[in-house]
C-alpha cells in the first residue's frame, strides 16, 4: 500500500501512522474535515447518461479531486490552528449521501500530533 504525504511549510500531512527519522512527542486530537459540493444539473445528466453508456465522467472525477483537496486544505488549517508538526493516519472516505442521484461528501480524519 502506497503511502499519501502532501505537505505546507510547517504541517505534513500523510496516511503513515509515523514520520521517517521523528518521534511523536504529542497527540493533539483527531482532526476532521468534511465537504460537501452543491448539485450541478449538468453534471447529472452528463454522469447519469455514462451510468448508461458505460465510461468515466470527467466533470464528476474533476468535482471529486476538488473537494477532496479542499477537504486536505480545511485539515491543515484545523492542525494549524492546534499547533501541529503533522497530521497522522489520514484516512479519505467519499460517500455518497441520499442514494443514487444524492450528493457526494468528501470526509478526510487524522491525528494532530507535535514531532520531537
Amino acid at each position: 500500500m502506497a503511502t499519501f504525504s502532501y505537505s505546507d511549510e510547517d504541517v505534513l500531512l500523510t496516511t503513515s501512522h509515523a514520520v521517517p527519522r521523528r518521534e511523536v512527542a504529542e497527540h493533539l486530537g483527531i482532526v476532521v474535515a468534511d465537504v460537501t459540493p452543491g448539485r450541478n444539473i449538468g453534471k447529472d445528466i452528463a454522469g447519469g447518461l455514462r451510468d448508461i453508456v458505460g465510461g468515466r465522467s470527467g466533470s464528476w472525477e474533476k468535482t471529486l479531486a476538488d473537494s477532496q483537496q479542499t477537504a486536505l486544505d480545511e485539515l491543515l488549517e484545523e492542525a494549524t490552528e492546534l499547533g501541529a508538526d503533522a497530521v497522522v493516519a489520514i484516512d479519505v472516505a467519499d460517500e455518497a449521501l441520499g442514494g443514487q442521484g444524492g450528493m457526494m461528501n468528501v470526509k478526510v480524519v487524522g491525528t494532530a500530533v507535535r514531532l520531537d
